[in-house]
């Protein structure tokens, strides 16, 4: 449609209406497209879901790490150099979707011993546990460490989830399918997610 300069209000008001109208169908065919068909990628629901969530920071942390490292005027940035630097990357991207994140939180004693978890989100009753591979914490070692943590919070009043995420950028876990595989058959008590990324 043309519109010339002494065109009357309400036609570009008619006209903008329309547009709207039309936009509002195709968008909701496409949902509706989407929602029986699906779409292709590697896409996680998250909608009300706080595992889902966590499993979504999981799985693009490498992106956020990687992109860190492009500042601006080479401005100082985080380096993701050993764990600690991981958790403190983790816990600020928690706070963007959770409000009670609690830091290293005890377990209770199991075995005569306890340990500190990473993250706990109480609300929600989730532990995270971090984990970053390096020179001497491989896949043997990782593996290991997780088993002796799942036992531990298996205990914990607050844990009906466990998100044990592994950070392997230099792809030091050669098979990280089979490690999150194995692990989270590891318990019935509790629900366990293990994720390895990249991979």
């Amino acid at each position: 449609m043309a519109f010339v300069g002494d065109t009357p209000d309400y036609v570009f008001d008619n006209a903008f209406c329309s547009g709207l109208d039309e936009a509002h169908s195709l968008l909701t065919s496409m949902i509706a497209e989407i929602e029986e068909y699906g779409i292709d990628g590697n896409f996680i629901e998250t909608k009300n879901d706080p595992v889902a969530l966590v499993e979504l920071i999981c799985h693009q942390f490498h992106k956020v790490a990687r992109q860190l490292q492009q500042r601006h005027d080479n401005r100082q940035t985080i380096e993701i150099n050993d764990e600690y630097d991981v958790q403190d990357l983790f816990h600020a991207l928690l706070k963007i979707h959770f409000e009670d994140v609690r830091p290293e939180e005890y377990t209770p004693s199991y075995a005569g011993s306890s340990t500190r978890v990473d993250f706990l989100l109480k609300n929600e009753k989730i532990i995270i546990e971090l984990k970053k591979t390096r020179k001497n914490l491989k896949q043997k070692e990782v593996g290991e460490q997780l088993i002796v943590d799942i036992a531990h919070y298996q205990t914990h009043p607050d844990c009906e989830t466990l998100v044990c995420f592994v950070y392997d950028p230099e792809g030091r876990i050669a098979n990280p399918i089979g490690v999150e595989n194995d692990l989270e058959r590891c318990t019935n008590s509790i629900s366990v997610k293990v994720i390895i990324s990249p991979k």
